[in-house]
């Protein structure tokens, strides 16, 4: 969903879960949030050091590599919950209630799918990786100063399997919304219109304001 969408919350089972997870992910994307400014502060220290004192920071380039999973995917079961991810909201738009749920429920069911694959071949590299008979517990590191490359790896698994969570959730929160012939079902994203996503922004500035 490429669109502002809201997740509706009440005293369900079903939200009761939603919003433990999403504690979990709002946790892993503070956590991602928090390894992009690492990784600002590491390229402040290593231009600096170049430029003031000839010595820019060593491995460099093998940080960024072991940040890069952190940053670019440790979040995305938290996008996922906020209807974050480009989808054809165009097509979407056009529909409403039960034939909307469904094709939600289907489209998220085939999508579940293809990220447990995900989760089974990230797991694999992983596994691939992680030896604790070796030292760091790695059997291969990067190229410069030698850092074990298996922590990164196991990010991606971890954050996948998170967003497999995430989508049964949202699986079961679809399909009640079409077996019930709801409205505005909670614990799935829900598209905001013009003048709801205006209100929303308004209450978002009035509350930085008081």
């Amino acid at each position: 969903m490429a669109g502002a969408a809201s997740v509706l919350e009440d005293d369900s089972l079903l939200s009761r879960l939603d919003q433990r997870l999403a504690k979990l992910e709002w946790g892993m994307a503070f956590v991602s949030g928090l390894g992009a400014f690492a990784l600002m502060i590491l390229a402040v220290r290593s231009v600096g050091g170049r430029e003031l004192f000839e010595a820019p920071l060593r491995g460099y380039v093998d940080w960024i590599e072991m940040a890069m999973p952190l940053i670019a995917i440790f979040g995305i079961s938290y996008v996922q919950r906020q209807g974050g991810h480009i989808r054809m909201d165009i097509v979407i738009g056009q529909l409403s209630g039960r034939s909307l749920w469904l094709l939600e429920l289907v489209t998220t069911f085939f999508a579940l799918v293809l990220m447990v694959f995900l989760v089974v071949g990230a797991w694999a590299h992983f596994d691939r990786s992680f030896d604790f008979a070796a030292q760091n517990w790695s059997r291969d590191s990067t190229i410069d100063i030698g850092l074990p490359i298996w922590p990164a790896k196991l990010v991606v698994p971890v954050a996948f399997g998170v967003v497999c969570l995430r989508m049964i959730l949202q699986m079961v929160g679809f399909g009640r919304a079409f077996w019930l012939g709801l409205e505005r079902p909670v614990a799935v994203p829900l598209v905001l219109s013009a003048a709801e996503q205006a209100q929303a922004e308004a209450e978002h500035m009035t509350g930085h304001d008081a």
